[in-house]
């Protein structure tokens, strides 16, 4: 199974204790200089709007600084949200980015908004116009193919007439619009199995074939962590853990801390558990056991591809735990 799958890294320039969001967004083109290198298939970038503990704001900015980084890799986005843009202006900007990177550009797509009233005030887009992923999504696509017809004399200049590959980001509901769009999916994350499968039947049973896609393709999304030894891989998991319990107690996303400082941590109750399910259902361990792990979920999921989600505090760890990873990719070839 391992050998028939393509993997992949999204990043989310997450910012770290003791460094500033500049410097998440300067680890994130590094990072893609070194997945290119370790033969990975793709690297997208994701948007995030007023939040304390994510830099990446600007996915189309931040990919075009990724790949200009980069010379073989594919480069994307997971995703740009389309709900908070005109659909011209995503065009335009991925227009220009295929032009630039021709042949390496990915348009990943999401329907999300601000996660606050305040950042959605401020964005001057409300969960209604998340409602409309589907017509967004269809005037967008018909901006790049040319086919738009509800701004006579308008073009999206230079997208039109390029091939820029354009994938749906979903979680649940979103399986169906990628179906009747005919577009890949890409869906995670790899614990919440159950809902990925029943979101991916549907997506398969309802598939339109399309001049993108001929057949449905899956890209499945996850933290997947690998080290000497299975005590290291959960190490890797604690930063983003805790930041999750944090978030949820707290209501602020903090910076990823040193996992050494979290495991040492005096936490409430409430803390407790929400960081013990945060570490729980994620692939981790060693070689032997992520192999066996990957292995069983790409069976389940039928997956094309696998997109790595990892987020830990500890680059160097991540590193190696990729480095690992495409290991066992290259053995299973």
């Amino acid at each position: 199974m391992i050998a028939s799958t393509r993997f992949s890294l999204l990043d989310r320039s997450r910012t770290r204790a003791g460094h500033d969001g500049p410097q998440a967004l300067r680890d994130t083109v590094t990072l893609a200089r070194e997945v290119e290198a370790l033969g990975y298939h793709r690297f997208w970038v994701s948007e995030h709007h007023s939040v304390p503990g994510v830099a990446g704001s600007a996915p189309t900015v931040l990919a075009a600084a990724v790949a200009a980084a980069t010379s073989t890799i594919r480069v994307g986005t997971g995703g740009v949200m389309l709900p908070n843009h005109q659909p011209l202006v995503v065009a335009e900007q991925f227009g220009v980015l295929a032009s630039l990177f021709p042949g390496r550009i990915d348009m990943g797509l999401g329907r999300s908004v601000g996660f606050t009233d305040g950042v959605r005030r401020a964005l001057g887009h409300g969960k209604e116009d998340a409602e409309d992923f589907p017509g967004r999504l269809a005037e967008l696509l018909g901006w790049i193919d040319g086919t738009q017809r509800a701004h006579p004399q308008v073009h999206a200049r230079p997208a039109e007439g390029l091939h820029i590959p354009a994938y749906v980001l979903a979680i649940g509901e979103g399986a169906a619009v990628a179906a009747a769009a005919g577009l890949p999916l890409v869906i995670g994350d790899l614990r919440g199995r159950e809902k990925v499968l029943r979101a991916i039947e549907v997506y398969r049973r309802d598939f339109r074939p399309s001049t993108r896609a001929e057949r449905p393709e899956v890209i499945v999304s996850g933290t997947v962590a690998v080290a000497a030894t299975e005590e290291d891989a959960r190490r890797l998991l604690v930063p983003e853990a805790w930041a999750m319990a944090y978030a949820r107690t707290h209501g602020s996303f903090p910076p990823l801390a040193p996992a050494e400082g979290i495991e040492s941590r005096t936490m409430t109750a409430k803390e407790r558990a929400l960081y013990e399910r945060g570490l729980d259902g994620h692939i981790h361990g060693t070689e032997e056991q992520v192999t066996e792990q990957l292995e069983t979920a790409i069976e389940e999921t039928g997956a094309d591809e696998v997109l790595v989600t990892t987020s830990t505090y500890d680059r160097g760890a991540l590193v190696d735990s990729l480095r690992r990873l495409a290991g066992i990719v290259r053995q299973g070839d």
